[in-house]
């Protein structure tokens, strides 16, 4: 199919045709669909996001955070148009997809992004990644109240476990001269419910577009979404030095085009939980690279803290 007619078909609003979905393990092929392709684009995939962490840290450390989530969003929102422009995907989302675009972009894109970005000014990004990542635990009250899903004895268990971990990772804010880092915390278990709220709305409903169809739009309106909020919360962006320009580099480009795409393909081809178990590595990455790149210090609450949430999430999950 030439470019051409996938531009007449974005004007004309009519979905890429779908290719069939790629089996498991096939035999006989080197690509991503042998044996070792998936295993390392998913490896990969883990490592990218948890080197993410601190580099977002030392990106709002040099632009304020609102900007960084923009330009994070419009950086990767052109390479991914590029990509899916190459692929004869670019067409616009018809009505019954924009739903979820405008959701997971105003929440799970802009809303994190953002909330995020202020909680890294003031806590390590080791702990906010844990904290980031315990979204599962919030899905379940409200998959129970969207979806009316049962929520099982076994699954408000896990929530109770994995709130007492957050509670856990939060206390040394509890201490003297560190209470105004409970704003910091506060702002990421807000991160998560949304997040959550994405997942769970997503869930619910029916649209016709790939999600690597859709993901260009929903980071074009993420972008948007924080143009103006940049501009009234934080003022004009005067000057970018070298370590902003470095982190945007990175996670602009890797951790939201690359790493977007790279958890379609896995989703594609690995079973959902071995894909979402997989990804509670990135936490645990996160630290590991805090602590390498900006010395944080890994202390009892937050080792406590991690398990008790990976307790909770797993409890939540067990339960479906």
């Amino acid at each position: 199919m030439s470019r051409k007619r996938a531009t007449g078909r974005m004007l004309s609003r009519e979905p890429a045709p779908r290719r069939p979905a790629a089996r498991l393990l096939p035999a006989g092929r080197s690509d991503l669909t042998s044996v070792t392709g998936p295993t390392i684009l998913l490896v990969l995939l883990i490592c990218v996001w948890g080197v993410s962490w601190p580099v977002i840290k030392i990106g709002v450390g040099s632009i304020p955070p609102i900007w960084f989530g923009c330009l994070r969003y419009l950086i990767a929102a052109a390479m991914l148009l590029g990509f899916v422009w190459r692929k004869d995907l670019l067409f616009l989302p018809r009505g019954r997809d924009w739903s979820v675009v405008l959701v997971s972009a105003s929440t799970q894109m802009a809303g994190f992004s953002a909330l995020t970005g202020f909680a890294l000014t003031t806590l390590p990004a080791g702990r906010a990644s844990v904290l980031a990542y315990s979204t599962p635990i919030f899905v379940v009250p409200l998959a129970a109240w969207r979806v009316k899903e049962r929520a099982r004895a076994t699954a408000l268990l896990g929530v109770a476990v994995g709130l007492i971990g957050i509670i856990a990772i939060a206390s040394p804010s509890l201490q003297f001269g560190r209470r105004d880092q409970m704003l910091g915390y506060s702002l990421l278990v807000l991160a998560a419910a949304l997040w959550a709220i994405s997942i769970v709305h997503v869930h619910a409903s029916r649209f016709s577009a790939t999600p690597l169809e859709l993901a260009p739009w929903q980071m074009i309106i993420a972008g948007l979404m924080l143009l103006p909020i940049a501009f009234v919360v934080e003022g004009p962006l005067r000057s970018v030095n070298l370590k902003g320009i470095a982190a945007l580099a990175y996670v602009g480009p890797i951790a939201t085009a690359f790493a977007y795409w790279a958890m379609v393909e896995v989703a594609r081809l690995f079973p959902p939980t071995l894909v979402s178990t997989t990804l509670l590595a990135v936490p645990c990455l996160g630290i590991a690279f805090s602590e390498l790149m900006l010395k944080e210090a890994i202390d009892s609450s937050l080792v406590v803290g991690i398990l008790l949430i990976v307790l909770g999430i797993g409890l939540a999950r067990a339960s479906q």
